[in-house]
């Protein structure tokens, strides 16, 4: 009979990666959750809406959310987005709303929400993830794994989910 060796999963390396990276992909599905809302609640026009004094729109923060974690984890990474370029060029650092983006856009964006982050925590799971060019942030912050692009997107996204609160109010 042969006993199998047992290890201390809290102790073991793998498991601690494992269980963090978990909790990056739940923290990240949470603040996907609060965009959804947002999608929800309120009209094509309200999300095409710039009040005065910002530069961009709740539809712009939510599909710049999109694009960011993709161009973050996925192209430094050396891998193909799961994104359109099209949304990568509306959407990329340093854009603005140049239209009002339509219904089907506001939909293609929804779909991409939440189709996005599984995508990618499957990607993580089947360690797709070997090669990542390291990138300074513009917070400072330096990048070095995809890993780190992950942890660094939702602190990303919870800047804009700040900046979206304080559009909301001038709707």
């Amino acid at each position: 009979m042969c006993k199998e060796k047992s290890f201390d999963t809290e102790n073991d390396y793998f498991y601690q990666k494992f269980k963090k990276m978990n909790q990056t992909f739940e923290i990240t599905r949470t603040s996907r959750k609060i965009l959804f809302q947002f999608l929800e609640k309120h009209t094509l026009e309200e999300l095409n809406k710039i009040p005065e004094g910002f530069s961009n729109n709740l539809i712009w923060n939510i599909g710049h959310i999109v694009v960011v974690q993709q161009m973050l984890v996925y192209k430094l990474s050396g891998l193909p987005m799961n994104i359109s370029d099209e949304m990568v060029e509306k959407y990329k650092k340093g854009t603005k709303p140049e239209h009002n983006v339509t219904q089907a856009e506001v939909d293609e964006i929804k779909s991409l929400l939440f189709k996005t982050i599984d995508q990618t925590k499957e990607d993580f799971d089947n360690k797709n993830f070997k090669n990542f060019g390291e990138y300074p942030t513009s917070t400072g912050f330096v990048l070095k794994s995809a890993e780190d692009a992950m942890a660094f997107n939702y602190f990303h996204e919870g800047l804009h989910i700040g900046i979206m609160m304080g559009i909301r109010k001038f709707l």
